[in-house]
């Protein structure tokens, strides 16, 4: 149970809630499946520097809402709402749909392992050492509020003939405790050796136990939310 990588996996719909919400037929699943893939990887093309922590997409008969999680929502909101009305037409022009563009701030990206991921391939692309750039990712978030971080590289790491793997941790990942909340992140850092995968898991606290949370739990909606149940009512 608790060797998966993706600590998410096994915490959607009882902790976490799902990432594309809609409902549709055997005929359609695909369809909206491939086009909400679509829609991701346009605007984490689109908005690289933007700080894209995640994008959740809601469906409704008449539109389609999109979340973006955005460290600096700025970038993408533009002047006077510029940059998100061509966004918006980018993609109705995409999906043929009618698209609402909603943009969420992330209050402390310190503890948002997907950013942190892109920070650290952002720091392996300008040939920084990646003992270095580990050891200030994981201070950086334990000072932030974090319970625990592991760090994990894989590649040709420091221009190294042969690809191997790198792992750093701090604080606690409890793997099998599904009321840990435990984020992941992922991202490729094209080094001129080639891609050096990086994962980053970070605790953020305790999902049932308000007293044990961390002051990092909200960092990824940038505000406070109520708390699933176990049951993942809300």
């Amino acid at each position: 149970m608790g060797q998966k990588v993706r600590p998410t996996g096994f915490r959607t719909g009882i902790m976490l809630d799902w990432l594309s919400t809609w409902y549709a037929n055997k005929q359609q699943f695909s369809e909206l499946l491939v086009e909400d893939f679509k829609i991701r990887k346009f605007v984490k093309r689109k908005y690289r520097g933007a700080g894209i922590s995640r994008i959740r997409i809601h469906r409704t008969r008449e539109k389609v809402v999109v979340f973006i999680h955005s460290a600096r929502v700025g970038v993408i909101i533009g002047k006077k709402g510029q940059e998100v009305d061509k966004l918006t037409k980018d993609l109705e022009d995409l999906c043929h749909r009618h698209i609402e563009v909603k943009t969420i701030e992330v209050n402390r990206p310190e503890v948002d392992p997907q950013l942190v991921a892109e920070d650290i391939a952002e720091q392996l692309e300008k040939r920084q050492s990646f003992r270095r750039t580990i050891k200030k990712a994981i201070d950086t978030t334990m000072d932030a509020g974090a319970k625990g971080i592991r760090i994990q590289l894989s590649g040709r790491l420091g221009g190294s003939e042969m690809a191997r793997c790198e792992k750093a941790m701090s604080g606690s990942i409890p793997l099998s405790t599904l009321r840990a909340k435990v984020d992941y992140g992922f991202t490729e850092g094209k080094a001129a050796q080639g891609h050096i995968g990086i994962k980053v898991w970070i605790n953020n606290g305790d999902y049932l136990n308000p007293e044990e949370e961390s002051d990092a739990a909200h960092a990824q909606t940038g505000k406070v939310s109520k708390k699933p149940t176990r049951g993942g009512k809300r």
